[in-house]
């Protein structure tokens, strides 16, 4: 008898059942053996939300939640975020290894040349209320490209699916950029190839026919860092999503659409902006005590504390709190900024919180930093989307040539009515 398998006794029958272990998991399937009756369907396991099912194998992201771990295919997010750019991150992602010099000069080239929308989606912005919600906007202008590149159907092909990373990676930005003026009722700035990525993002945001005008490369740079911190986190809800629609070989432009309004969601990618409505509502940081004690007493939660999958303190957190102080050597401070340190101060020395693993997470001091960067609340989640498509592209690259993937096909256990006979409206009670 093997030692790589689990030995299943069921209790029904006396079966006894030997099923393979490989890396600490059983494949589902071999439960369908075990089954009363030989017409019965056999075995399933039930796990509403997923939280101890592995819908695949990946190479990209490696999360530790107890140790507040994170790496980007093995290298720490600390050292990715000191050290390394968004767009050489998103090359990471997408093909396993850091770029050389001259690969990475490409990678930046071609990405830079594909930042400029077709004429069509220009139009789209203006079909829109002025108060519409730049996510919304963001999430139809996804769906729209893929009317626009029709070959972006040919998922098998690389060369197809790198074309499409280019154009999605390059006109992202400006989508996002197109929403933002859209919203504020100001004309489109269009792209600069001779900027860096966050740089020239910044420039179509804010640029208004000034004589002397020049993006802050600190503020740059934070963008660019926060960019890389959302990069990527394994198979949460948005990316189970893409790689959900890409399984049934859906175009890249519709998958992230679908990707994307999974992140618009208040439970997902809203996290941040709840946290900005929670420190105003503190307003300072002398009511954090009674604040606390309403929180402990389920009042409400506490935003921006604890995670899904962090049970220690998120390691991003650490790093766009640094940021954050960057930021405001530039802006001013954020008056935000206090009432969040004396949160956390009071936070992390309460066994309450302590004892129940709700530490900072990365939605925490990302807030404050946009706000000080004089981004409004809603456009948030639409910066959390430019950050996470490498990640989302490359999970969505993984699963096409992953020879194992098939289409997302999730099972049920059924719990309504047996067959019953259809009766005639005239005769029903």
């Amino acid at each position: 008898m093997s030692k790589d398998t689990f030995t299943i006794i069921d209790n029904r029958t006396g079966k006894q059942y030997e099923i393979p272990v490989e890396h600490s998991t059983i494949k589902a399937r071999d439960l369908r053996q075990i089954k009363v009756n030989p017409d019965e369907f056999g075995t399933m396991t039930y796990d509403p939300g997923y939280d101890n099912t592995a819908s695949c194998k990946s190479t990209i992201t490696y999360i530790d939640g107890d140790k507040g771990i994170l790496r980007y295919r093995g290298y720490p997010i600390e050292q990715l975020a000191e050290k390394s750019s968004f767009l050489e991150v998103a090359y990471l992602l997408i093909f396993g290894e850091l770029p050389t010099k001259q690969q990475l000069a490409d990678w930046e080239y071609q990405i830079m040349h594909h930042t400029f929308l077709h004429e069509n989606m220009t139009q789209l912005f203006h079909a829109y209320r002025y108060d519409a919600h730049p996510m919304g906007m963001m999430i139809s202008a996804l769906a729209f490209m893929s009317t626009l590149h029709k070959e972006a159907s040919l998922v098998e092909d690389a060369d197809v699916r790198l074309k499409q990373i280019y154009r999605i990676l390059g006109k992202l930005p400006t989508v996002a950029a197109f929403c933002y003026r859209h919203r504020i009722g100001r004309p489109f700035n269009y792209p600069n190839a001779d900027m860096g990525y966050a740089e020239n993002f910044l420039y179509m945001l804010d640029y208004m026919h000034q004589s002397r005008y020049s993006v802050n490369p600190v503020l740059a740079k934070a963008l660019d860092v926060l960019f890389i911190l959302h990069a990527d986190h394994e198979q949460n809800a948005s990316t189970s999503v893409m790689r959900s629609i890409g399984s049934a070989y859906a175009d890249p432009y519709s998958a992230m659409a679908g990707a994307a309004a999974a992140l618009f969601g208040p439970r997902h990618g809203g996290a941040n902006e709840a946290v900005i409505k929670m420190l105003t509502e503190i307003g300072d940081a002398k009511r954090v005590p009674s604040y606390v004690e309403r929180v402990k007493k389920g009042e409400f939660r506490l935003m921006g504390f604890g995670h899904r999958v962090y049970k220690n303190y998120d390691p991003r957190a650490k790093i766009i709190k640094k940021i954050a102080y960057d930021v405001f050597g530039v802006t001013g401070m954020n008056p935000l900024i206090d009432v969040a340190v004396e949160l956390e101060r009071h936070a992390l020395e309460d066994d309450y919180f302590v004892s129940r693993k709700l530490y900072p997470n990365v939605d925490f001091y990302s807030g404050i930093i946009y706000q000080a960067m004089r981004f409004p609340p809603d456009m948030f989640t639409v910066l959390f989307t430019l950050g996470r498509a490498p990640g989302w592209l490359a999970q969505w690259v993984e699963m096409i040539t992953d020879p194992e993937q098939k289409i997302a096909r999730p099972r049920q256990i059924y719990l309504g009515a047996d067959e019953r006979d259809y009766v005639p409206l005239e005769q029903r009670g």
